[in-house]
């Protein structure tokens, strides 16, 4: 049951709205200021209203594309200031967007006049216990911290493709790791989530104590409090076998149908991802990658249960893809930890475009489509169209449970695009858009929510039996709306 969160020293806030203050939305650009002000003592000072000096720094997400305009932005540093920003802002007509590193912004784009951004980056909390093989993470916490500590214990985590992208925020909406064919969605790794709930009281959830809210944060996306800490398992994985082959694109037809053929036979110990890179000329790529439009395949080989990966065995496996002919070959047994900076992903905030799709087949109709939709000669200005090859433990129900426990298709196509210019961004959506809708005939019709920037109806994310239970749960804990919804579901 919810618990009353223990503090040293509780922040007062008041109770009730004052009766000269009017109530409704309370806007950046039309919430009196009286209003706000009450939440300027809160975290330790750690509050910028608008119209302060630190303001616009604050309200920057990862995506420079997003321009929200918050009423508030708090940065707590416990539970207990988490607690105390969600009953200010109830009680001054306000709602409450927590948001951990900036990444997910977009869909929360123009929706958040009448919120406080509530940035945990400042709960950093990370422990790893190598006997249990766990990890407690704090809400601010990215997944590259959790790899370097998870590797030093020779254990690896179910992590995201990129370092940057915090654990709390991708965890709760699904997952996808180098490791999700042979093991699924990172969300169904949960043991437990720490969560302040509407009312500002704390809950600890597990399977045995407040399940429901458990199983809404295994895929749910949030919506039903502030999530302040996970406790997840960890995979005895030190040393799997991964790499990158990379061709010129030119070789973008020959490769994707030869890959797609070998995903067919490939084994669950094996996740691989295809990508059209239209790769730009900066220092954070390598030399021989840097200009050049280029198809890539990069992954892991893992095998329960095995510290190090079998090298002969994956050599074995890849051999159809190297008599291809890669220009660069990297595959061989590496450190766990150096899986997060594999596919080669910008890490600093960066303007971006990106829309997804699930299909359930990817015959050579499809590899036609993407290859004239993003290949070379294309005129695309997409920075990357990718193909992730999915299937094995991500389409099965986890025996857990969970709002996501699965996805729906056998591959995800996602259209990424940069530009630093605001007038190319409506070509980057045309772009993704094109290609996307060339790929109608193989979608599924759901959709993996974290890679939709666009607010989307909820429903499609989710299998149909969780719809109606997560609407409950959101309900039970939130019964007023006061957390932001990412992509709520249509009614």
């Amino acid at each position: 049951m919810p618990t009353e969160l223990p503090t040293e020293a509780p922040t007062e806030v008041p109770t009730e709205v004052p009766t000269d203050v009017p109530t409704g939305s309370a806007g950046a650009t039309g919430a009196p200021a009286r209003r706000l002000e009450v939440l300027r003592d809160l975290c330790g000072g750690a509050v910028h209203l608008p119209g302060d000096r630190d303001y616009d720094d604050a309200r920057t997400p990862w995506n420079l594309r997003v321009d929200a305009r918050p009423a508030a932005v708090a940065y707590p540093a416990f539970a207990d200031e988490v607690a105390d920003v969600v009953r200010a802002a109830a009680a001054t007509g306000l709602r409450v967007a927590p948001q951990g590193t900036g990444h997910g912004a977009p869909p929360l784009a123009g929706r958040l006049d009448d919120a406080v951004l509530l940035r945990t980056s400042a709960m950093t909390e990370l422990h790893v216990d190598a006997e249990r093989r766990t990890a407690r993470v704090g809400a601010g916490v990215r997944w590259g911290d959790v790899v370097e500590r998870a590797g030093a214990a020779g254990l690896a985590a179910l992590h995201m493709s990129s370092r940057g992208v915090g654990v709390v925020g991708s965890s709760l909406g699904g997952g996808l790791s180098w490791y999700g064919r042979a093991h699924g969605l990172q969300c169904s790794a949960l043991t437990a989530v720490e969560v302040v709930l509407a009312d500002g009281t704390f809950v600890r959830a597990t399977d045995a104590q407040d399940a429901d809210l458990l199983w809404a944060g295994r895929g749910g996306g949030g919506g039903f409090g502030v999530v302040t800490a996970v406790e997840f398992d960890l995979l005895p994985v030190a040393r799997p076998y991964a790499g990158m082959l990379v061709w010129d694109g030119s070789q973008a037809e020959r490769v994707l149908r030869a890959w797609a053929t070998w995903t067919r036979g490939a084994p669950e110990t094996v996740t691989t991802v295809a990508k059209l890179f239209r790769a730009p000329d900066v220092p954070w790529l390598p030399d021989g990658i840097r200009g050049r439009d280029l198809v890539v395949v990069d992954g892991a080989v893992v095998v329960d249960g095995a510290v190090v990966a079998d090298a002969e065995s994956a050599a074995r496996l890849l051999a159809p893809l190297r008599a291809l002919g890669p220009e660069i070959d990297t595959f061989d047994v590496v450190d766990a930890a150096s899986l997060a900076d594999l596919h080669l992903e910008p890490e600093a905030p960066t303007p971006t475009y990106a829309d997804s799709v699930l299909l359930d087949d990817l015959p050579d109709g499809a590899i036609d489509a993407l290859v004239a939709g993003a290949g070379p000669g294309s005129g695309s200005r997409l920075l990357f169209v990718e193909v992730r090859h999915l299937g094995g433990a991500l389409g099965r129900p986890s025996p857990r449970g969970g709002a996501l426990d699965h996805l729906d298709g056998d591959f995800l196509v996602l259209g990424v695009g940069v530009d630093e210019d605001p007038a190319g961004w409506p070509g980057l959506r045309e772009d993704a858009g094109r290609v996307l809708a060339a790929l109608a005939p193989w979608a599924t019709g759901a959709l993996y929510l974290s890679m939709v920037e666009t607010p989307t109806d909820g429903r499609r994310g989710l299998p149909r039996e969780s719809v109606r239970r997560l609407a409950e749960v959101r309900a039970a804990a939130d019964p007023d709306g006061l957390f932001v919804v990412a992509h709520p579901a249509s009614r």
